[in-house]
């Protein structure tokens, strides 16, 4: 850039897309949060004493959270069942903190992927994480993005021409954008499993000797074409 040789133009960083980039970054801590708490409740209820490792036998992850919440420890009892309950309901109130806070941040994520693209949110499998993982990468002046060749390189979808003598090959690109990398490949996963046509695709291409992780690479590409037309333009 210095040189003055740089011709790409720089993402500005001024509008929704900036917005949607910080609530993000809180929004990704948050889950991570709550994993490692999750994981945390299940480790402290399967080493636990004896009546609360039965307590807390067979609980679904989905109400792992408000069962330890609502334990009641109490310090007059064995220190062992009071400390394991205390530290269980802590973890637990911890994660319905962080899950309030990420619905919220999804809600306001919501509204502005809504202003800034609503067509994007009404292709399949476009949830509005995903779009708004999308919408960043892109950067509030998606025009500097030249075409849809370009979003597929940026997006780490388009394939390295890998060709020795007369073998004709291409090798995956481990570059570009991981984040919205992994949000096509979230758009086709959720395809895979639910959409008819996408289905009827990977069945006839495994037919062909492709393997899945092939064919999902093939799809991100596709995918990657069809979310270029849905970027806002400026």
């Amino acid at each position: 850039m210095l040189s003055g040789r740089a011709s790409g133009l720089a993402k500005h960083a001024d509008g929704n897309v900036e917005a949607m980039r910080a609530l993000l970054v809180a929004r990704r801590s948050g889950r991570s949060a709550r994993i490692v708490c999750l994981n945390q409740i299940r480790h402290l209820g399967f080493c636990g004493p004896d009546e609360l490792r039965e307590q807390f036998r067979g609980v679904s992850r989905k109400t792992l959270a408000g069962r330890a919440a609502a334990l009641r420890p109490r310090a007059d009892g064995d220190a062992v069942m009071y400390a394991t309950k205390l530290a269980m309901r802590t973890l637990g109130r911890r994660v319905l903190v962080a899950e309030d806070d990420i619905a919220h941040i999804d809600e306001v994520l919501g509204s502005l992927v809504r202003e800034t693209a609503p067509s994007l949110l009404a292709l399949y499998g476009v949830g509005v994480p995903t779009a708004a993982v999308l919408l960043v990468a892109a950067g509030d002046n998606p025009e500097r993005i030249r075409d849809e060749a370009a979003w597929a390189r940026l997006c780490g979808v388009a394939p390295l021409q890998a060709s020795t003598g007369k073998t004709t090959r291409h090798r995956l690109n481990q570059g570009g954008n991981r984040q919205a990398n992994h949000a096509l490949w979230r758009i086709v996963f959720t395809r895979m499993s639910g959409d008819d046509r996408t289905r009827a695709y990977v069945e006839r291409r495994l037919e062909e000797g492709k393997s899945k992780p092939e064919i999902m690479r093939i799809l991100k590409r596709y995918v990657a074409r069809e979310t270029f037309g849905h970027l806002p333009r400026t």
